[in-house]
Formats: structure tokens, C-alpha cells, sequence
């Protein structure tokens, strides 16, 4: 049993892990880039009229024998861990015949995604995995573990074969809405492993706990309570354990979500696989405006039924500024106009909660400082998506590796200072390990 991390020693994003016997060959995610090999914000735009070759040259796609459309022998099969383009991002390249491995709920926020943005990326040939239940693809046994993490649907995966093992942590935390999957995970964990593959994408921040979306809930609950002002949101509109944690808020301080038809229908898919909010007669408290250039474009494509879907709880303008006091609304960067025309909305709170590197992408800088100019005060409210150092620690003792591989991180050098029981390898992009 060997493998190969193409990209991940030694940056955070564009996750791609390949593992193969003598007779099988899988794929661990396949993700987009976040930076280019100058450290700069990687943009596909720059690379968008390149051949798959070319590609490949560049270093933007992995040179993996058997993926692309050229192969003779294709590989047996490509894994995504959790519907974050840095781990899928790249997969519309990998030839049609390979059989995609992912959550139900991971398929459709890709779906949601090419509806509502301009990814185009379909998968149609896919078979769902449920957590704790081993399967096989040649050689190989694959037990998905559900991990806690900001992204909905995300796993953790143990591969086995000849007696050999790799655990792959994906992306990972234990301070979100699903924290006991982690508890869980720490009685449960496999052993004998012979090489964990860890992300360490706090490694290197300020070493601290981070907070739980408990105590997210609580900041929120203070500042609704506010008299006299309305709440704007700037968060993802996928971070279901974000978006519950506002909803929650929201009903203790009396006060009305107003979620755009994406958010809107990203809820209501997703509700279809936990107990989430979403616009229905369930929850009174939550209502829909329609935006602008979202509202055009699904019309411009034929899918005004989305619209229509959620018409029947839908805010207007006017009835947001009548009651301005009372509304918490999700809001981004593209909905700008659309607030231009809400009057009244003065003087309200703005709470940022995203990793504050976006902050310094000009769009987010012209948005939230043209509501600094409205009277907004600017709050942010965040916790990590990933482990901090102690939850890290925690997935170490629990499975305690024969080695640990630094991946997903910056900081790969400061493992073996960190983790001081387990022999560190520090694997580098493109090494062929051998399992012996």
C-alpha cells in the first residue's frame, strides 16, 4: 500500500491525496488551490483557457496517472470529503467514467452551487457513503467517520488494505453544533494505524480555544438585544451551524431572520438530512427577500421556480423598514443595492462572521465600509471551521499513529514540537510513500 500527497504539505487548500495498491487506485479529494506557488490568492481565471496539459504543467492539476480523459486504465475511484471547494473544487476535470464517492447531502450542495453560482461542475456518475459503514473498492476498505466541522456533511476517512491503514482527518473540529460526533469519534477511534494524515489549519495562529457556537449564540443574543437597531449578518450562507446558531438567537431576542432565496434554498434542501430551520410554516419567524442580481439570474436560466418556491415568505423592503428594530438579516456583498433601497436602514449593527482574511478582498472592504458610513458599528463574531491545537492533540492520543503526516497546514515544521509521542514524517507534495 502506498501514497502520494500531490498538494497539502505545505499549504492550506487544493487537498489531494492518492492511494493505490498493486491492483487499486482511489483519490482523497481533489481540491482547488486557495494560493499560487508566490502565496498569493490563487484565481482559476488566470489559468481558465488552459488545456488539461497545460494545466498539469502549470501545477494547477496534479499529474495522476489514470484520472484525466487520456487515461487507458482509470482509477478506481475519487473521494470528497465535504462540499469546500478546496477540496472539490477541481473534480469537473477528472474523467466522466471515474465513480465519485460522497455524502448524499455533499452531492447536492455541489448541485446548489451550480445553480446558484457560476461553478459548473456535474457529477452524475456517484455512489453515497454513510458514516460508520465500511465498504470496498478493490483492495481497499473505506470507513467514513461524520466529522464536526463548518462545512455540512463533512468526513473523516479510514483506508485500509493488506493489513496496512491511513487515516485522513479532512477538515475537522470539536467546538461546533457537532461537537459529539468528535466526543464520539475519541471513544471510537481506529487503532493501529499505521499513518494519520492530520490538517493542521490553525497551526501557527494564536494558540487558544476557540469559541463554541454556544457562545457564538450568546454574542448574538446581546446585540439583538440592542433597542432600536437592526442586525446585518456577513456570513456564509452554507455554514448551517453558523446560520442555526442566528436562527437561535434570533427566537430568544424576539426578533425576525431575513435570508435571501439562496440561503433560503440551501436550508431547505439541507433539512432533508438534520432538523434545521428553513422557510415553512414551521418557523414563522423566518422569511425570504429576493435580491436583485440573484433573482435576475435564476430567472435569465429558466429556474424562476426557485423563486417561486419561497414566495410565500417573502419580506418586502417596505415591510423591513417598517420594522427595521425587529429584523436580523444575512447579508453579502452583492445584496449592496438592494439595501440602497431599503430606507431607514441607519445606524444598525454589522457582525462579520468569516475568517477575517477575507476582510482584505476589496469587495468586503467597499461593503462593510459603505455601511460604516450608514452609522453601522462593526462587530465580528466568528469561531474557526478547524481544530485548534488541543482538539488536534485529542485525535492524536485517540488513534495514536505509528506516524503522523502534516497536511493541510503552513506550519508542518512545528508538528514534531507539538505532538511530541508519535514519530512525525514530514512528507513533501509529490513523495511516494510505501506503507512496509
Amino acid at each position: 500500500m502506498k501514497f502520494k500527497i500531490h498538494r497539502g504539505t505545505k499549504e492550506i487548500g487544493g487537498s489531494c491525496v492518492e492511494v493505490w495498491t498493486d491492483n487499486t487506485r482511489i483519490l482523497l479529494d481533489f481540491g482547488l488551490p486557495l494560493v499560487d506557488k508566490d502565496g498569493k490568492e490563487f484565481d482559476f481565471k488566470n489559468y481558465k483557457f488552459l488545456n488539461i496539459n497545460e494545466l498539469i504543467e502549470r501545477g494547477v492539476l496534479p499529474d495522476i496517472e489514470g484520472l484525466y480523459n487520456d487515461a487507458v486504465k482509470l482509477i478506481d475511484g475519487a473521494f470528497i470529503s465535504h462540499p469546500h471547494q478546496d477540496h472539490y473544487g477541481l473534480s469537473q476535470f477528472i474523467n466522466k467514467e471515474i465513480k465519485f464517492f460522497l455524502g448524499e447531502a455533499t452531492h447536492r450542495i455541489i448541485e446548489l452551487n451550480n445553480l446558484f453560482t457560476s461553478q459548473n461542475l456535474i457529477i452524475e456518475n456517484v455512489a453515497y457513503f454513510e458514516k460508520e459503514k465500511t465498504f470496498q473498492i478493490g483492495d481497499f476498505s473505506i470507513t467514513p467517520y461524520w466529522a464536526d466541522h463548518s462545512a455540512f456533511d463533512a468526513y473523516s476517512f479510514l483506508v485500509e488494505a493488506n493489513g496496512k491503514s491511513i487515516f485522513y482527518s479532512g477538515d475537522f473540529r470539536s467546538h461546533g453544533r457537532k461537537a459529539k460526533a468528535f466526543k464520539w469519534f475519541t471513544h471510537n477511534a481506529p487503532q493501529n494505524v499505521d499513518y494519520l494524515l492530520l490538517e493542521g489549519t490553525t497551526i501557527g495562529r494564536e494558540n487558544k480555544p476557540f469559541k463554541t457556537e454556544t457562545q457564538i449564540e450568546n454574542e448574538l443574543v446581546k446585540l439583538f438585544k440592542q433597542a432600536g437597531k437592526i442586525n446585518l449578518i456577513y456570513t456564509s450562507g452554507q455554514n448551517i451551524d453558523r446560520l442555526v446558531s442566528i436562527y437561535r438567537a434570533c427566537i430568544r431576542s424576539g426578533k425576525t431572520l431575513v435570508i435571501d432565496v439562496y440561503v433560503a434554498k440551501v436550508l431547505k434542501e439541507l433539512s432533508k438530512f438534520a432538523g434545521i430551520p428553513y422557510p415553512s410554516e414551521d418557523f414563522k419567524n423566518l422569511r425570504v427577500m429576493f435580491p436583485y442580481f440573484t433573482s435576475r439570474r435564476l430567472k435569465n436560466e429558466g429556474n424562476e421556480k426557485v423563486l417561486y418556491q419561497f414566495k410565500k415568505y417573502k419580506i418586502t423592503k417596505e415591510q423591513i423598514t417598517n420594522q427595521s428594530d425587529k429584523i436580523v438579516m444575512i447579508v453579502r456583498p452583492s445584496m449592496q443595492k438592494d439595501l440602497e433601497k431599503i430606507n431607514g436602514i441607519i445606524d444598525g449593527n454589522l457582525i462579520y462572521s468569516m475568517w477575517e482574511g477575507y476582510l482584505k478582498k476589496s469587495n468586503t472592504k467597499k461593503f462593510v465600509d459603505y455601511l460604516k458610513s450608514k452609522g453601522f458599528s462593526f462587530h465580528q463574531i466568528h469561531t474557526s471551521g478547524h481544530a485548534d491545537i488541543k482538539t488536534l492533540k485529542q485525535m492524536v492520543e485517540a488513534i495514536k499513529p505509528r506516524n503522523l503526516v502534516p497536511i493541510h497546514t503552513f506550519d508542518g515544521d512545528v508538528y514534531k514540537d507539538i505532538f511530541k509521542n508519535v514519530n512525525v514524517k514530514r512528507a513533501k507534495d509529490k513523495e511516494e510513500i510505501e506503507i512496509v
